[in-house]
């Protein structure tokens, strides 16, 4: 797996429990992924090994380079949002 300097140095330390092969994972089958202004590729999926929480993932623009992985809470909010928008408001009669 290919990663970055930051990757290496930052992110190993600050989240030591995310595992290469979830990354890789969600890199081959991402649930959702949007390309950023930057050039960089924002990918999710599910890792049920960890209470299927929602694993990020940020690769340079080969998307391949993981520059980038964290759990990210607010994503499975955000998924069931634009699932399941409210209910609109009844017209009053």
């Amino acid at each position: 797996m290919k990663t970055t300097a930051y990757f290496r140095d930052v992110v190993r330390g600050k989240h030591p429990g995310i595992e290469d092969a979830w990354i890789l994972r969600v890199i081959a089958e991402p649930l959702q992924e949007r390309l950023q202004a930057d050039g960089r590729h924002a990918l999710w999926g599910l890792v049920p090994e960890a209470q299927n929480r929602a694993l990020r993932v940020i690769t340079f623009g080969d998307r391949e380079t993981v520059h980038n992985a964290f759990f990210d809470r607010g994503f499975l909010r955000a998924l069931n949002r634009t699932e399941n928008p409210p209910a609109a408001a009844a017209a009053p009669s």
